[in-house]
């Protein structure tokens, strides 16, 4: 790892918990839903997300160029570069590392689908963004999903399957794996002792409740993730502002979700 990966990667783990809160307005056109769930303003969602201090912000490029000048220095922008919907109709890298770095990006993103039989095309995203990113020690970091082709290309979130999913970011080279939470926090810990990478949850489907949210981040935190990036449950939730301040009580401060939602409402 080049010097210029470790430094952008301390910046997304500049928190002194070591951990990191991240929020991420990447909804496209895999989301055909996301604008309706509180994404139809996105410098206004951008701003309210801010609220609560996220340590990182992703977003498309598109997004950064017209939306993120406001907030630069505020956070890590992480640029996500890649666009699937689940029957495959799209799918696309839109961005390159370069096109990152030009945007002042800490980091690059590139979500994927793994099983089925487009998978190997999905890893290859990796890997060449993995090559691609290197002559600028850019770290890359994979959100990687497995799906249920049988199913409409549903996501799952089985302790098997997230452990496939873990070593696909592995295999390719990326500097952090985004993944879902296996539910069971004895798995998530062995998944993450068998992972060199740093481990982060996705935030995802929206929870009945925020309190849900925040307790499965809360165990998979406990269990050794290295903090969350979350969408749906933070610019979906009726009170956005709380629900950012709510989050960051759980990733850097250890609170359980009853404690979060507390210290989050004092200080609205």
């Amino acid at each position: 790892m080049g010097l210029g990966t470790t430094i952008r990667l301390s910046r997304l783990f500049a928190n002194p918990s070591g951990n990191l809160f991240g929020v991420a307005v990447d909804h496209f056109v895999g989301y055909g839903d996301a604008p309706a769930m509180g994404l139809h303003d996105l410098p206004r969602a951008i701003a309210r997300s801010m609220v609560g201090t996220p340590d990182t912000m992703t977003m498309t490029a598109g997004t950064a160029k017209h939306c993120w000048a406001p907030y630069a220095g505020k956070a890590a922008l992480i640029v996500e570069a890649a666009a699937f919907t689940p029957d495959d109709r799209v799918a696309q890298l839109l961005s390159t590392p370069a096109d990152a770095v030009r945007l002042g990006a800490d980091a690059i993103a590139v979500a994927i689908p793994v099983r089925g039989a487009t998978e190997g095309r999905y890893l290859q995203w990796l890997a060449d963004s993995v090559r691609d990113a290197a002559p600028y020690d850019l770290p890359v970091v994979a959100h990687i999903y497995p799906r249920d082709y049988a199913n409409g290309g549903q996501i799952v979130f089985t302790p098997e399957q997230i452990a496939w999913a873990v070593r696909c970011g592995i295999e390719t080279g990326v500097d952090v794996i985004k993944v879902g939470y296996p539910g069971d926090p004895q798995s998530m810990k062995d998944i993450i002792a068998s992972c060199p990478t740093p481990i982060v949850i996705a935030g995802g489907p929206k929870a009945e409740t925020l309190r849900d949210a925040l307790a499965m981040t809360h165990e998979a935190v406990s269990a050794g993730a290295r903090g969350a990036v979350v969408g749906r449950n933070i610019w979906g939730s009726p009170d956005l502002e709380l629900a950012a301040r709510a989050y960051r009580a759980v990733i850097h401060q250890n609170m359980n979700a009853d404690e979060a939602l507390a210290a989050a409402t004092q200080l609205a």
